[in-house]
């Protein structure tokens, strides 16, 4: 008899939180039993496998309870359990139900024979008589048709012979017309601008034939059609292919035109994105591979979950599932790796000056490492569950959120956080510094965004539109303190009720609610001017919104799920990694 091992289980129940979206308590059971240490091949563990295994397993006490021995049929036996018994009751229970149900069916069937029989007779006669009439119409109608086919083609005959008399008509009339502007020109030879407004009417009047009478200028290809965005055409898209497993993070590079992306075939790369995109070509943009691992490739421990890049582009940061955080050249030399964290790191940021790199990890603390050094500088043990993200306020003080629900403000060479926030009833699952390092945004599994000042201890916004859990939030890069001081300090969340919404922080209310996805959005990110948001979904599209109006302008369908969109500095392309392991660059142009 074949048996299932409790790490077997443990791997198919791992799946199935993973494939569901519920990628905390996937990590976290992942993290205790030690998933990343069997030897379970994940490629050989189809999609959905836990439920089949539940549904096989339902069917076999189906079978079970309908191996009866009586002469009744047992095709349809299934339809008098319900899965419920198929648990609660043994096997001799679904047997006695099943046969009582039969029986009752017998007896109902032997009531309504006699009555079949007789409403037979009567329905044979009524068909025999049914049929005799339908042939005779029959007849008739094929009577009729021919009938008809001939009168038609009379009809055809005599419209052929005046559409050719029309058209010798027509012929007649357009030489005279030669003619007459033949002599118009010779008696007009020079005319006024009068000419120029005739062009124009005619295109006017092609442009009310194509529906577009008072429509939008032709840059604004969208406005005219608000519910149909426009595809990216296929040239404006590069699939940049290499990795062998999902794709969980990408970063353009601040100053050039390289992008990374950390997967969970437990490497990085480096690619270079020169010009405009080179579509699938075969070879496609150059690469460099950025290994974390000596020999095997397999390792699920080194699944890269976040990278960063430093502020002037010559480091990358990358984080690991084996909680080790690794500093690379931009030419993918490995430079240091960074060894203290005993769990997986979720998050990790450089600061501005470039001197010190913040980590976040599932052994509850977060780090900062002296760059110069290559040391840890200070561990800082605050929260009593993982930590999830980390951000910047300035170069030396710093925010860390956990699924323990806190959110603590802290300070390099402070022993106590500088700012405790409590307040959400769930996991907090990302935090971010607006611009000025003033407000600070939080998202939660409770359904809530919050804003947070250093100058109070209780929330100054609670932002409650959404139904489901709020996966980021991100500020767009507008107002004081920015390069787009004149523009409106706006706030996006995105969350597993499919939707983006757009808050007015100073006023603390929605702006606009952003409708376009089917499932879960994991990933938002503002255009550098501020205008645009691109999001990516489970649901294998990246959508482009205009901000101020709150529609998609342009879309993208993937064939696997969306965790990461980010904007090059230039703003004219997007990358978004993907779940079937790709990442694709998108050119944007309005």
């Amino acid at each position: 008899m074949i048996a299932i091992t409790s790490a077997e289980l443990n791997y198919l129940i791992f799946r199935y939180l993973n494939e569901s979206g519920f990628t905390h308590s996937a990590f976290a059971l992942g993290y205790e039993a030690g998933i990343n240490k069997s030897n379970i091949d994940g490629n050989l563990v189809p999609p959905g496998a836990l439920v089949t295994f539940v549904q096989k397993g339902i069917q076999y006490l189906e079978l079970e309870a309908n191996l009866t021995t009586d002469d009744l049929e047992t095709d349809d036996d299934f339809q008098f359990l319900h899965p419920l018994d198929l648990i609660t009751k043994d096997v001799d229970e679904l047997q006695r139900i099943i046969k009582e149900k039969k029986e009752n069916i017998q007896k109902d069937k032997s009531k309504g024979k006699e009555k079949e029989n007789i409403e037979n007779g009567r329905e044979h006669d009524r068909k025999l008589a049914m049929e005799k009439e339908k042939e005779k119409e029959i007849a008739k109608e094929k009577e009729n048709e021919k009938q008809q086919r001939e009168k038609e083609k009379e009809r055809d005959r005599e419209r052929m012979e005046r559409e050719k008399e029309k058209e010798k008509e027509r012929e007649k009339e357009r030489e005279k017309e030669k003619d007459k502007g033949k002599e118009k020109e010779k008696e007009k030879p020079f005319e006024d601008v009068g000419g120029v407004n005739h062009m124009e009417d005619e295109v006017n009047g092609k442009h009310e034939e194509n529906g577009n009478d008072g429509g939008p200028e032709p840059m604004d290809i969208c406005a005219s059609l608000p519910s149909v965005p426009c595809e990216f055409p296929n040239s404006d898209v590069t699939v940049l292919q290499g990795h062998t497993s999902e794709v969980f993070a990408c970063a353009w590079n601040p100053t050039g035109s390289l992008l990374a992306s950390g997967s969970g075939d437990s490497t990085a790369r480096i690619w270079t994105i020169d010009g405009p995109s080179s579509c699938n070509t075969e070879n496609g943009p150059s690469n460099v591979v950025l290994r974390h691992f000596k020999g095997r490739t397999n390792e699920k421990s080194k699944d890269v979950t976040t990278l960063d890049w430093n502020v002037d582009g010559t480091l990358l940061a990358t984080g690991s599932y084996d909680g080790q955080a690794r500093i690379w050249s931009k030419d993918g030399e490995l430079i240091s790796t960074l060894n203290k964290h005993k769990g997986p790191i979720f998050s990790l940021k450089w600061n501005k000056k470039g001197d010190y790199l913040l980590s976040g990890s599932v052994d509850k603390t977060a780090i900062v490492w002296d760059i110069k050094t290559g040391e840890w500088r200070q561990q800082f043990e605050f929260h009593s569950a993982p930590a999830l993200d980390v951000d910047w306020r300035n170069n030396v003080s710093f925010a860390t959120c956990s699924t323990d629900s806190m959110i603590y403000v802290c300070k390099v060479g402070e022993n106590r956080p500088i700012k405790t926030f409590s307040g959400h009833q769930g996991e907090v699952n990302a935090i971010k510094w607006d611009p000025t390092g003033t407000l600070l945004a939080s998202c939660s599994d409770d359904s809530t965004a919050k804003i947070w000042s250093i100058k109070q201890d209780t929330c100054l916004l609670d932002l409650k539109e959404h139904s489901k859990e709020i996966y980021t939030v991100r500020w767009s890069p507008t107002g004081p303190g920015t390069n787009n001081p004149n523009q409106q300090l706006v706030l996006a969340s995105a969350s597993f009720d499919s939707t983006i919404k757009l808050w007015d922080v100073d006023a603390g209310h929605l702006l606009h609610s952003l409708d376009g996805h089917r499932d879960p959005v994991y990933s938002v990110a503002f255009s550098p001017n501020g205008e645009y948001l691109a999001s990516g979904s489970l649901d294998k599209c990246l959508h482009v919104w205009s901000v101020k109006e709150a529609r998609i302008v342009k879309t993208f369908s993937g064939n696997g799920g969306i965790f990461e969109v980010c904007w090059n500095k230039e703003g004219d392309k997007i990358a978004a990694c993907f779940a079937n392991n790709v990442v694709s660059v998108l050119d944007f142009r309005m």
